[in-house]
C-alpha cells in the first residue's frame, strides 16, 4: 500500500533547487562540497518511507505523521509504502537492498530488527550490517495484566501458582516471534515457572481472550491495556518499563515485583540502507528529532502509547545490538521456533 504523505509541486521543487544552486555558485561555496550537498539532497526527489506492517497500526500512524513533517522540512514529497508480511522482514529486506542515497527509509520496530532474525533461518539480509541507524522514534511500555476475576493479585501470586502447576497457566500473545511472546518466555526463564503460550493473530484478539479469561495473563501494550485496567476489567500486576507509569503510579515495575533484570520496552525507529552517507543520516536525524518535539506529534504519540525518544544514530545502533543479543539468548535458551 503506497500513499503520498507530503504533496509538493515538482515545478516548485525544481525552482527552489535552481535558486539554491545559483546561490551556492554565486557565493563560491560549491567547491569541495560532497556530492550529495552539490545536488542539494534530496533535490526534489521522492523519499519512500517503508512501513513493514499493515496500515493503521501505531508504527504506521506515527510514521505517516513524521513523514509529513520530514517532507516539509526537506521540501520534497514523502511516499509511505506499507510492505507488510513475515513479521516485518519483507519491508526490511526491501530497504536493505535499496540504494544508499537517503531516498528509501525504514520506519520499523524491535520485531524485525532484533527478534525475528533469530527465528528465521534464511533472511536475505543481516539485520545489523544491512542498515544505518537513523533515530529512535519512541518506546512502548507493556503491562502484565490478568482478568479481573483471576485470583492473582501480584506477580508473586502468579509465579507461585505456575510453579505449583507447571504448564497449566496460559499466556496470550499477538503471535509467535512477537515482543509479547518474548516477554512471556523471558518471565519463564527468569522465574523458573512454566506456562503455556497461546499465540493469536494480533494483539487485539489476544487481549480480548485475556479479558474473557480464556487465558490467565498477557503482556499487553500500555495504550491497549490501560482503558481496561482503569475500568476494572483487567488487573495490572506490573509494568515492564524501568520506571512506574504516570498513569498507573500504584503498579510496580517488574523489578520492584522481584525480577530485577526484567526491563522490556518495545521501540520504534528509523533506519536507512547501509552505506548511506553520514551527512544524510545526520540530516535525517536532525529533522526527525525536530518533528518528535512538535506538540501535535507528541499528543498523537501519547494517544498511541508511545513515548518519543530521539537521540543519536549511535544510540539507536547500540540499542538494536543490545536487544538483538538479549532476545537471541532468550530464543536459544527457550528453543523457540517460528511458525
Amino acid at each position: 500500500m503506497t500513499s503520498l504523505v507530503s504533496p509538493l509541486s515538482t515545478h516548485s521543487a525544481q525552482r527552489r533547487h535552481l535558486l539554491t544552486t545559483l546561490a551556492l555558485a554565486g557565493a563560491g561555496v560549491g567547491m569541495g562540497l560532497p556530492a550529495w550537498a552539490q545536488n542539494d539532497w534530496p533535490a526534489g526527489k521522492l523519499i519512500t518511507w517503508v512501513v513493514p506492517y499493515p496500515a493503521g497500526g501505531s508504527t504506521d500512524v506515527l510514521g505517516r505523521n513524521i513523514a509529513l513533517k520530514l517532507g516539509a522540512a526537506l521540501s520534497t514529497n514523502v511516499i509511505v509504502d506499507n510492505k507488510a508480511g513475515a513479521t516485518g522482514t519483507i519491508g526490511a529486506a526491501y530497504v536493505a537492498k535499496a540504494a544508499p542515497d537517503g531516498l528509501t527509509l525504514l520506519g520499523t520496530s524491535i520485531g524485525p530488527q532484533a527478534i525475528a532474525p533469530h527465528l528465521m533461518a534464511k533472511l536475505p539480509y543481516d539485520h545489523i550490517t544491512a542498515f544505518e541507524p537513523v533515530i529512535t522514534v519512541g518506546t512502548i511500555p507493556h503491562i502484565l495484566v490478568v482478568g479481573a476475576n483471576q485470583p492473582f493479585k501480584t506477580v508473586a501470586d502468579l509465579l507461585a501458582a505456575a510453579k505449583a502447576q507447571p504448564g497449566k497457566l496460559a499466556f496470550a500473545s499477538g503471535g509467535n516471534g512477537t515482543i509479547l511472546q518474548m516477554q512471556g518466555e523471558l518471565l519463564q526463564q527468569q522465574s523458573g515457572a512454566r506456562f503455556i503460550h497461546v499465540p493469536y493473530k494480533g494483539d487485539t484478539p489476544a487481549l480480548q481472550d485475556t479479558l474473557a479469561e480464556q487465558v490467565q495473563f498477557m503482556f499487553a501494550p500500555a495504550a491497549a491495556a490501560l482503558p481496561h485496567v482503569q475500568s476494572g476489567k483487567l488487573r495490572a500486576l506490573a509494568v515492564t518499563s524501568a520506571q512506574r507509569l504516570k498513569a498507573l503510579p500504584a503498579v510496580p515495575t517488574m523489578g520492584e515485583a522481584g525480577l530485577k533484570e526484567f526491563v522490556v520496552e518495545q521501540w520504534q525507529a528509523v533506519f536507512a540502507p547501509a552505506k548511506t552517507p553520514a551527512a544524510i543520516v545526520q540530516r535525517l536525524n536532525r529533522e526527525i528529532a525536530a518533528a518528535l518535539k512538535d506538540p501535535v506529534l507528541i499528543a498523537l504519540a501519547d494517544k498511541l502509547g508511545v513515548t518519543p525518544v530521539g537521540g543519536t544514530p549511535q544510540q539507536l545502533g547500540d540499542l538494536q545490538k543490545a536487544d538483538s543479543a538479549k532476545w537471541a539468548k532468550v530464543i536459544k535458551d527457550g528453543n523457540i521456533k517460528a511458525d
